[in-house]
């Protein structure tokens, strides 16, 4: 961290750099006139700002080694020069060179020793060849779904900053403790809606490679928070997998789920009701829309659509049956049998939203929550070939997330004290997002499930 940083919570519970009062600094200096004369020296001059012996390379240089001049006179007890150092058992013992990659290019430094061999420096320390900022930078690269080659490539072209491909796998690679602290975190006795999705993912298994599906869960807390739960890389048979994602919520403290919102998913319900027995297991009304209309021909598309919204919509599941098969025995209904048969093969795990009053059914009519950051992951996994390990698909997903939700909140606060109507920085996407309408849908649900919410929300 930068001496101007302050440490900052991130979205997901972690320590986070950010700039503290460097552009009070940069104020002040532009007020006092003394960048002036550097602009005039670049224009003049033609004195470079960045790369080999500019400007912004030598500025670096000279604060980390008075910085570090000034860490050794605290390690010692003693300024350079003080008579007070005068019979000390420690002294100064020269410099060492040392080249440290940086945000602005290579800086080649001169480390100060101590004759004893103890001081430890902070600000740069032993055996470290990249000051923290570059390391950000490199997890930033990577989370917007550049490769390793393409970062390599970057720095190189930009920075003028030569690193191996080992070492900036070494900094993406750091990030996998947090990665795996987080996805073993502990979880919310109770979360009223979890919703659930998957975006294809192309994995090497051994000398193939293989689609699998990455699952996002989604859960929404009392409060009417969104919170991403986990990331799992579906590997193995469908019964066996959701048996032990189900098993992994529960040792991290999930007790109970009302309703879990998903698309149809083999074995994923008898998974969820053989560990919360009593939780609803609700189709996405969109994806069943949706599959429904993959049979359906362009021309036709409105005229169907039109036709299957009584189904959704209908009061009760009785009044939804009606319709469905008044929609099969139409001439739309003949002409698209493949669609009528695809309300019908999802129908038992459709008909439980038809038992929700309009608030709640508002929340689980579809998985939209997830999809929109679905639809933002895949923009940056598009590019990215196949993944070597299910381990980096986890890794990269989450750094994403990360970054997505980094980058709207630093555009929220450049609004700060902009009058609402002006305001144009997007809301966070999904983690720590408010669901609306949720205080309805919270008394709706409470309506429904009294036994098993009072005791929560009293």
């Amino acid at each position: 961290m930068s001496m101007t940083d302050e440490q900052q919570v991130g979205p997901f519970g972690e320590s986070r750099s950010v700039p503290g009062s460097a552009r009070q600094v940069v104020n002040e200096m532009v007020d006092a006139g003394l960048l002036d004369d550097l602009m005039d020296r670049v224009d003049r001059d033609g004195l470079a700002l960045t790369g080999a012996g500019g400007f912004l390379p030598e500025l670096v240089k000279a604060v980390l080694e008075r910085g570090l001049q000034a860490e050794l006179s605290d390690h010692l007890g003693y300024a350079k020069g003080d008579p007070a150092g005068r019979g000390s058992p420690n002294s100064r013992n020269g410099t060492t060179p040392k080249t440290v990659e940086t945000q602005v290019g290579p800086v080649a430094l001169d480390t100060p020793r101590d004759r004893a061999g103890s001081f430890e420096p902070r600000l740069v320390p032993k055996g470290s060849r990249r000051l923290g900022g570059l390391d950000e930078q490199i997890i930033s690269l990577y989370a917007g779904g550049m490769t390793v080659r393409d970062i390599q490539h970057h720095l190189a072209r930009t920075l003028g900053t030569d690193l191996s491909h080992e070492t900036i796998s070494k900094v993406t690679d750091a990030v996998a403790e947090e990665v795996k602290a987080w996805q073993s975190r502990p979880l919310e006795e109770i979360y009223p809606i979890i919703y659930l999705d998957a975006l294809v993912v192309k994995v090497r298994d051994g000398h193939q490679v293989r689609n699998r599906a990455a699952h996002i869960a989604v859960g929404v807390d009392l409060d009417g928070i969104k919170h991403v739960l986990g990331i799992w890389v579906q590997a193995t048979e469908g019964a066996k997998f959701w048996a032990g994602v189900c098993a992994e919520l529960a040792n991290r403290g999930v007790r109970d789920v009302l309703i879990v919102c998903c698309d149809g998913l083999s074995g994923f319900p008898e998974a969820i009701e053989a560990t919360w027995p009593q939780t609803t297991v609700q189709t996405c009304t969109v994806h069943l829309i949706r599959a429904a209309m993959r049979f359906v021909s362009y021309a036709d598309r409105k005229k169907v659509a039109a036709a299957l919204k009584p189904i959704y919509t209908a009061p009760t599941a009785e009044a939804a049956e009606t319709e469905l098969l008044a929609f099969a025995d139409s001439e739309l209904g003949r002409r698209y049998p493949a669609t009528v048969a695809t309300w019908e093969n999802a129908w038992e795990r459709f008909i439980p939203f038809l038992a929700f009053p309009p608030e709640v059914r508002r929340i689980i009519y579809t998985t939209n929550a997830i999809e929109s950051l679905n639809y933002q992951l895949r923009k940056i996994i598009k590019n990215r070939g196949h993944f070597p390990s299910d381990d980096a698909v986890i890794k990269l997903l989450w750094l994403a997330i990360r970054d997505i939700e980094d980058k709207r909140a630093r555009q929220r606060a450049k609004e700060q004290g902009t009058p609402a109507n002006k305001r144009k920085a997007p809301a966070r996407l999904v983690e720590g997002a408010t669901v609306n309408g949720w205080k309805q849908a919270l008394g709706a649900l409470a309506l429904a499930y009294p036994d098993r919410l009072t005791h929560h929300i009293n």
